[in-house]
């Protein structure tokens, strides 16, 4: 991994996300890159390190995939040129923080595949705990690697199925039954536009309409966006595919099983505007902060948060405590992926350029804290000492969230238990 980019991670002392997802196809035929360029700009929270477009014309040559992907944010590797460039009113597009498999161009999605039944193009969100057997299983039948991604696998096994499947869904449905893990699926065949759920539901997924368009996205912020109608979620378990006929729903693999959605969705990775399996986000923040109050009231001053994701739930501690809330940190809003951090002392000081207190609501006051999460304690450290700097006469530090103890497989970059400031 870039060495800024593992800085960077380690100072925002936050788990990282795997990915964003977008799919559009416009049954009246107008070409929609531009659409997916801000459904995925309104995903851009969910990975910074590399983004890609693949467009199709249902009506133009059936293995004709337009794509376009690179390194960097959304407005870093698309211009005016490249997206009049992407022609198709079908469409998915990607949005990459990586965890599993190297930062590289290689690993960006979509990931476009051409095989005996035409072309595939395949956009992943989350992480597969049975990768590395599958991996195996196809290699040992002849299958030649292009990335080190969970998501060419998941692609691989679609394509195999599809050789022997009568529907490219069908084909889909097959390869869930082998694929073990967290995954939202966004997939372009020539014709069609599919979206599956882990039957866990662990990653989100929606379905939107926009005019006489149907979209899949990670978040019901990008339809927002775009100006689309929140439909409904795609059910964990179930495969979701659009055609010129319309949408239709396969539900066979939605288990009657308990459900497992990913906690972290709504402690921090979601945009706060989204809402998720039926749950508003921001709300659901806000009810942390006040529950904090009921578990630890605290007799202070003020009520201050870790910008921005500790926000709302200082809202909510500041709303049943009484106790007024207030901007304590300033934000420098231009420290950016590139930020070069060349050594340790360095490192230490990164977090005040990053934050600053406004000595004027700190001095003198009993503070309270409040961040949504914490992973290794780092940046916490920094910040109760920065506070003490500034004035303050006592700090306290509470979390909204429950501890994190253990490292997540399920495509959540978080660091390994002996680096959890909770487990130790």
């Amino acid at each position: 991994m870039n060495e800024n980019l593992h800085i960077q991670r380690e100072m925002d002392d936050k788990p990282g996300e795997e990915c964003g997802v977008f799919g559009i196809y416009d049954f009246d035929g107008n070409d929609i890159a531009q659409t997916i360029y801000y459904g995925l700009f309104a995903l851009q929270h969910r990975g910074q390190e590399s983004c890609g477009i693949a467009v199709s014309d249902t009506e133009g040559p059936k293995g004709k995939v337009d794509s376009c992907k690179g390194m960097g944010l959304v407005n870093e590797v698309f211009d005016a040129e490249k997206l009049e460039n992407l022609h198709g009113n079908i469409g998915v597009g990607h949005v990459r923080y990586s965890t599993a498999g190297a930062s590289t161009r290689e690993n960006a999605q979509p990931l476009v595949l051409n095989y005996i039944k035409g072309t595939l193009a395949l956009a992943h969100n989350g992480n597969l705990i049975n990768a590395p057997e599958l991996r195996e299983e196809l290699a040992y039948g002849g299958a030649i690697f292009q990335t080190t991604i969970d998501s060419e696998v998941i692609a691989y096994h679609i394509a195999r199925e599809r050789v022997r499947s009568k529907t490219a869904e069908e084909a889909v449905a097959r390869a869930m039954q082998k694929i073990k893990g967290a995954y939202s699926l966004v997939i372009m065949s020539p014709r069609k536009l599919m979206g599956a759920r882990d039957p866990q539901g662990f990653r989100p997924l929606c379905i939107g309409k926009r005019g006489n368009a149907y979209v899949l996205a990670s978040e019901t912020c990008a339809l927002d966006t775009i100006g689309a109608e929140f439909v409904r979620d795609v059910l964990p378990g179930e495969i979701v595919t659009i055609t010129q006929e319309g949408i239709k729903s396969d539900t066979r693999l939605c288990q009657k099983q308990q459900t497992a959605h990913c906690v972290f969705e709504y402690i921090y990775f979601a945009r706060p505007d989204s809402i998720i399996d039926g749950l508003d986000v921001h709300e659901s923040r806000v009810r942390a902060g006040e529950q904090l109050y009921r578990e630890n009231p605290i007799e202070a001053d003020i009520v201050i948060a870790v910008p921005d994701s500790g926000t709302p739930a200082a809202i909510g501690y500041a709303k049943a405590s009484g106790i007024p809330y207030d901007t304590g940190f300033v934000k420098n809003r231009y420290v950016g992926r590139t930020f070069i951090t060349p050594s340790q002392e360095v490192r230490e000081r990164a977090v005040a350029v990053k934050l600053n207190p406004l000595k004027v609501n700190i001095k003198d006051k009993k503070v309270v804290l409040i961040d949504d999460s914490i992973v290794r304690g780092t940046t916490s450290k920094h910040l109760v000492e920065s506070l003490r700097r500034a004035g303050a006469k006592e700090v306290h530090f509470l979390v909204a969230s429950p501890v994190v103890q253990y490292p997540c497989y399920f495509g959540i970059d978080t660091p390994y238990r002996k680096e959890l400031i909770g487990a130790n």
